[in-house]
């Protein structure tokens, strides 16, 4: 059916020469050796399938601009703790103070991003969504 639709495949096996690989786009083949414990994929394999698919989300997300710098700056405010995350990650990614973290903060609606825009690049909100919009969300593309 994938390739009816034009998508790519994709096979994630903890076996190298594995059968499903020969069925995908990208075959990912992750030589773990044998499980400590006969019959526990869970232990070896099921750890390398799970830091095998968190790399393949994190390089995602920068490669959909949610990533400034080392920074997770899609941040969704939605309790106490992630508000004052969020402040962090605006204070970091500026070099600015608590203060001017938390006036932006509130200024961009409690959103990191256009946050941090206003921030380095001395603009209102609007400017700044303008500048992140033409960017294609993208904080560095702001900068240019």
């Amino acid at each position: 059916m994938q390739k009816k639709i034009g998508s790519k495949t994709g096979a994630l096996s903890c076996n190298t020469k594995a059968a499903i690989s020969e069925h995908a786009d990208t075959a990912i083949e992750v030589d773990c050796g044998p499980e400590i414990l006969t019959g526990s994929t869970r232990l070896k394999a099921g750890t390398a399938q799970k830091l095998v698919l968190n790399m393949i989300s994190t390089v995602s997300m920068i490669g959909i601009g949610k990533v400034y710098k080392n920074l997770m700056v899609d941040v969704m405010p939605t309790n106490e703790k992630l508000v004052e995350r969020s402040k962090r990650i605006i204070m970091e990614a500026t070099e600015c103070d608590y203060e001017t973290a938390e006036k932006h903060f509130e200024l961009a609606g409690q959103h990191v991003k256009p946050a941090i825009v206003m921030i380095l690049t001395n603009t209102d909100l609007a400017t700044a969504t303008e500048k992140l919009a033409a960017a294609d969300g993208f904080i560095r593309r702001t900068l240019d």
